[in-house]
């Protein structure tokens, strides 16, 4: 591998760190991170198919006869969900458009249906107030 190979990898790590660590692990914890174990009306929760995805929205798999995550896998979810965040376009950020209704801005098509049919959904806020904060 080349000097300037090695370089490019190093700066697009230490880049996706620094997004992460702008956005605020608390806040993620306390507002955020309960939505994707939330029952939504006709909906899985996004832990069902998000734990153990092979896509980029991959939470961390609940222990059995658990209800919620450990402090590490917390840290690694936020550390996943950081990455679906684009401060400087939110609305092209990947956990914002995905989920949303096609007709309040979102993609095209998500294959758990649409989360989010506005946003004004509580929800939807609670995850673009907290992406909207990065610093």
């Amino acid at each position: 591998m080349t000097t300037t190979t090695r370089l490019t990898i190093l700066t697009a790590i230490v880049a996706s760190f620094a997004a992460a660590q702008s956005l605020d692990y608390a806040t993620y914890k306390a507002k955020v991170e309960p939505i994707f174990l939330k029952k939504r009306e006709g909906h899985a929760r996004c832990v069902v198919c998000h734990a153990g995805a092979g896509n980029a929205f991959r939470l961390q798999p609940l222990a059995a006869g658990t209800t919620t995550w450990t402090e590490e896998q917390s840290r690694q979810n936020f550390e996943a969900v950081s990455k679906l965040v684009r401060s400087s376009n939110l609305m092209s950020s990947p956990i914002l458009k995905h989920p949303l209704a096609e007709d309040a801005g979102g993609d095209i098509f998500h294959s758990g249906g649409r989360q989010f049919l506005s946003q004004n959904d509580p929800d939807w806020k609670a995850i673009a107030d907290w992406a909207r904060a990065a610093k």
